[in-house]
């Protein structure tokens, strides 16, 4: 027969397991929801570089189609402009 004693240690160590599990659990829930916010802050980086090169690209190629003969000189002076304004707002970005 087991006694009292041995009864009380062994749900003393299957708890002990259940609240181990339990805790794991929930770091894994919070780590795979820290998973997701990197995945957006990410993808909110590209955008925030992205965004200002094609538009720059496009308003380069309309002021471009305006002159006479097919000139890309606008063009890529915008693509230039629409570089550094996509790292301006990365590097603000990231810095807060």
């Amino acid at each position: 027969m087991t006694s009292p004693e041995d009864t009380r240690s062994a749900h003393e160590k299957l708890k002990e397991r259940v609240e181990k599990q339990a805790r794991r659990i929930k770091q894994a829930e919070k780590e795979q929801r820290a998973l997701l916010a990197q995945t957006v802050y990410l993808g909110t980086l590209g955008l925030i570089f992205v965004l200002p090169v094609i538009g720059g690209a496009y308003l380069g190629q309309w002021i471009d189609n305006l002159s006479t003969g097919y000139e890309v000189h606008w063009t890529i002076s915008m693509i230039v402009l629409g570089v550094v304004v996509g790292g301006v707002n990365v590097y603000f970005l990231v810095r807060e």
